[in-house]
């Protein structure tokens, strides 16, 4: 997972902008949020891409035909973006705040790498339930009915994606998870899947072919309360653990040393 986009300063920000690496992870999955968003062939849209960044996002859309504007917390990305002359258009807000877009404005939205941030308290007066209910039910207002979100995202674990689900629910919206290549540790890319005023097909996740059947690549909900995917929580793992010691260190936090019990259940004492 990346660093929180607020804290991005000039230099972090045209260094990530300028990452090959970054750059084609970037377009892979945006070139995938597109194809969930089921747009209308050879159409136009006006579409809304939320923590658009440095307007790599964006690069794909303008190159698709589509028309949008972006929408980040971070000035330094958006100066990146401005100094790149992408096309679209831009606007600094905190998603969290809501999006401040007339009813029906877009024909869809994107949104690359940001979602799981509102799930964080960066301030006291932060809730992480109530700023995603003012994200996701202004979202639903400024989408045309019948549209669709797509949100890739890193959920820390089940319990953040079922706040995430759960306040979209509230806000109106249907749909679900899409979980491409749900086997791989690498591979493994999540997409919320949302449907704004009509109740869509779910989308298969990519790797169903090969999925073992333990395993789904959807969950799909639509007035019913949100499964995780694998029906526990994903804290207890071993390598939710050592993400979570190496994300600390990252903070200059104390964290200790990883040792081959790391991960490791405690046996009982009798």
């Amino acid at each position: 997972m990346f660093s929180s986009p607020q804290f991005y300063n000039e230099q972090e920000a045209k260094k990530y902008s300028q990452n090959s690496r970054m750059i084609e992870i970037q377009t892979q999955m945006s070139e995938r949020a597109v194809e969930l968003l089921n747009l209308p062939e050879g159409q136009s849209c006006y579409l809304l891409d939320v923590g658009c960044g440095s307007g790599l996002s964006g690069d794909y859309l303008s190159e698709e035909g589509h028309y949008w504007v972006g929408m980040d917390i971070s000035t330094a990305m958006l100066d990146v973006a401005l100094d790149r002359e992408v096309e679209g258009g831009l606007l600094l807000g905190d998603m969290g705040q809501g999006v401040p877009f007339r009813p029906g404005t877009f024909d869809g939205c994107v949104s690359i790498s940001a979602l799981q941030w509102l799930c964080n308290a960066d301030k006291r007066t932060h809730s992480p339930p109530k700023r995603l209910y003012r994200f996701f039910s202004t979202l639903y207002s400024s989408l045309s009915r019948g549209s669709r979100a797509v949100f890739q995202l890193y959920p820390e674990n089940s319990e953040q994606l079922e706040l995430i689900t759960t306040q979209a629910m509230k806000a109106g919206f249907s749909g679900g998870m899409v979980v491409d290549y749900p086997n791989s540790s690498k591979a493994k890319k999540f997409f919320l899947c949302l449907f704004a005023g009509v109740t869509g097909v779910l989308p298969k996740g990519l790797g169903s072919e090969t999925s073992d059947r333990t395993v789904q690549n959807q969950v799909q909900f639509s007035g019913q309360r949100f499964r995780n995917m694998k029906g526990k929580s994903a804290k207890k793992g071993k390598d939710w653990i050592l993400e979570k010691k190496e994300r600390r260190r990252r903070q200059g936090r104390n964290v200790r040393p990883d040792t081959k019990y790391t991960g490791r259940q405690r046996r009982p004492h009798f």
